[in-house]
């Protein structure tokens, strides 16, 4: 059985956006619910990112979100925690670049699993491709403000250079509606989003804009 495609957009959450833990499960599954209602079919995927929560809260929430995700037709990713995607039933895991590499990760999942990376060079690229992911995130690509302690933006050009390495890859950092049609330019397969859905006024409308950007056909 082979994974699913990789996700034209890529919606990662992030604790600091959502508030604090009491009603957040809630809020989130309610923010997605309306995020990616009407989307076709594995379009998106939500990478649920809690880095603050324990074993047990986390798994709650990714279950709540992965019968969120199952009624709309979209695809739930766990960040590092590959015991909490199989506890969820998710449909993969994003791994960071330093943690388990894609090709055990493969073998823990099954084949069926969608194993995404996070990558920030074209080496890093290389590596995930030859060790099994099926696409990766790439960037900062611009300047953002949850990225500015690791660094400076990577920029256009190298994200053009590791596109065209092969593995599937969503621009990541500082990416919005107005900048999407410059990162799916440079080679890139889709987009990844944090603020440019979390902080919309109306995130629903957000994610239908940035999934035109990519050129997919089927965004309405």
């Amino acid at each position: 059985m082979m994974p699913p495609p990789s996700p034209r957009v890529y919606l990662v959450t992030d604790p600091a956006l959502l508030g604090p833990p009491p009603g957040r499960e809630a809020r989130l599954a309610a923010l997605v619910a309306g995020a990616v209602a009407g989307l076709p079919a594995r379009a998106v995927a939500v990478q649920l990112r809690a880095k603050d929560l324990g074993g047990r809260d986390l798994l709650t929430l990714a279950r709540a979100l992965r019968a969120v995700l199952d009624a709309a037709g979209q695809m739930l990713l766990v960040n590092d925690r590959l015991d909490v995607a199989l506890a969820a039933g998710a449909a993969g895991v994003h791994l960071p670049w330093r943690g388990v590499p894609p090709g055990e990760a493969r073998r823990l999942l099954g084949p069926a699993a969608l194993l995404g990376v996070s990558c920030h060079s074209a080496e890093e690229v290389r590596r995930a491709r030859d060790g099994g992911a099926d696409f990766a995130t790439f960037g900062p690509v611009f300047d953002t403000p949850s990225k500015r302690a690791y660094g400076a933006p990577v920029g256009l050009a190298a994200l053009r250079g590791a596109a065209e390495l092969g593995l599937p890859l969503l621009g990541l950092g500082g990416v919005d509606v107005a900048r999407a049609p410059s990162v799916i330019a440079a080679g890139a397969f889709g987009v990844a989003a944090i603020r440019a859905w979390l902080a919309a006024s109306d995130p629903g409308q957000a994610v239908r804009q940035l999934l035109a950007a990519t050129g997919d056909g089927r965004a309405r």
